[in-house]
């Protein structure tokens, strides 16, 4: 802007509503998966896939925090530990438009663990709260965080409240609560989700300590009965591989959980509205199977899906006209 602009600075933009947000999750978020969940349900908070703070600041940015205007409201993951490139990429994504910025504080792969990112961060409370701060003091958009309920061998209930609380202090109000412990040494990313115990009771006993925050649940969660259930207890829910697995049923989440009066779409028109965003996508030398990799659960239910996902992820690659396999799996859905 010009210094001698009498232009005034654009106002914060509100704070996403978190009642209901779909998971970061890597190789699945990306622009196009959350193209496709956008069109199933307006409110849902979608997550970009997490993005370490090197591959932002020395990467293809573009690739990073490329979206379409559509996916709003959007947040970005960050996974990183050092204060100042936090705050340089929670930057980047205000510029970039997002709305809100999350500190991955969860995930327990090794990979992630040997950079100090994810869920080894919970044994440095002291430490994710510099970042928070960082990031905080460097943007207007909300700063939230995404953890565990513990890691092995700082497990305890103590622990963890001095965990939140520490990060409160920092300026933290948004808290997405993964209600299990991740196990750091022993077990791969798919066990770290499936064998230590959902605790819903810890969760719970978070938002009755820390009232004045915001607690979303995570982990566990299948339908949108389960969504309502919880949310007598904590102010949002956010779903996972149950709604990349099965995306339709995004389709009711504003009707029943926002109340909203938008018609629901069926399953044949969420395929005739990705229709121009594939033409689009092919025209600039993309791949079919780039979005439709995201689509192979539409069917899920229903006699045909088998065929649907063979359509869409085998003969799709064979095709000389994929639009046309497109078409022939739409055909599948007529009427549903």
């Amino acid at each position: 802007m010009p210094e001698n602009s009498s232009a005034q600075p654009a106002a914060p933009r509100p704070e996403p509503c978190r009642r209901f947000s779909v998971a970061p999750m890597m190789d699945w978020t990306d622009r196009h998966c959350r193209y496709f969940l956008r069109l199933l349900s307006q409110r849902a908070l979608l997550y970009t896939e997490m993005v370490t703070t090197g591959a932002l600041l020395h990467g293809d940015r573009e690739r990073f925090l490329g979206h379409h205007q559509s996916e709003h409201p959007l947040a970005l993951q960050l996974g990183g530990s050092t204060p100042a490139d936090l705050a340089a990429c929670a930057r980047l994504a205000e510029a970039a438009g997002y709305d809100e910025v999350n500190l991955n504080v969860g995930c327990p792969s090794d990979r992630v663990q040997n950079n100090m990112i994810g869920a080894c961060l919970m044994a440095h409370p002291a430490l994710v709260a510099d970042c928070v701060k960082a990031m905080r003091d460097a943007v207007s958009i909300a700063v939230t965080v995404k953890h565990r309920i513990g890691i092995d061998g700082r497990d305890s209930y103590e622990q963890l409240g001095d965990f939140v609380a520490q990060v409160r202090d920092a300026g933290c109000r948004s808290f997405t609560v993964h209600a299990r412990i991740a196990i750091l040494s022993g077990l791969s990313p798919k066990e770290n989700r499936e064998v230590p115990p959902l605790r819903y009771d810890i969760a719970a006993q978070l938002k009755r300590d820390f009232p004045e925050l915001e607690l979303v649940l995570n982990g566990g969660i299948k339908t949108l009965e389960d969504c309502r259930q919880h949310l007598q207890t904590f102010d949002g829910v956010m779903l996972g591989r149950e709604a990349y697995h099965n995306p339709y049923l995004l389709a009711e989440v504003d009707r029943q959980l926002f109340a909203s009066e938008r018609p629901v779409l069926n399953r044949a028109e969420a395929m005739e509205g990705m229709r121009p965003y594939i033409e689009r996508h092919l025209a600039e030398g993309g791949l079919m199977h780039h979005v439709t990799r995201h689509m192979l659960g539409l069917a899920q239910g229903f006699p045909g899906a088998r065929r649907f996902r063979q359509l869409l992820s085998v003969d799709i690659h064979k095709a000389a006209q994929p639009l046309a396999v497109f078409d022939q799996a739409a055909q599948l859905l007529q009427g549903r």
